[in-house]
């Protein structure tokens, strides 16, 4: 826990610690007391990492590599018109 909350830092994960501290105080200074879950969730997500503020999903490794077409993967049937 304390490798995650101090290595891989960027500009995403420090973005959503920011807005997420802001919202929370914004929400305290005007008594709106659902904004505090809605502020520490994403202030969560960029202390911990986890969601888009790793850059990856929940699992931490949720990429889809694209599988392209090329000429060799491509088949073509004859076929008369009537």
């Amino acid at each position: 826990m304390k490798e995650r909350i101090l290595t891989n830092w960027t500009i995403t994960r420090a973005f959503y610690l920011i807005v997420g501290i802001f919202v929370i105080v914004q929400s305290i200074m005007s008594l709106q007391w659902f904004g505090i879950a809605f502020g520490g969730y994403f202030a969560a997500m960029g202390l911990f990492a986890f969601g888009c503020a790793s850059g990856n999903c929940v699992g931490g490794n949720c990429s889809a590599e694209s599988k392209q077409n090329t000429i060799e993967d491509v088949s073509f049937k004859d076929e008369k018109i009537k």
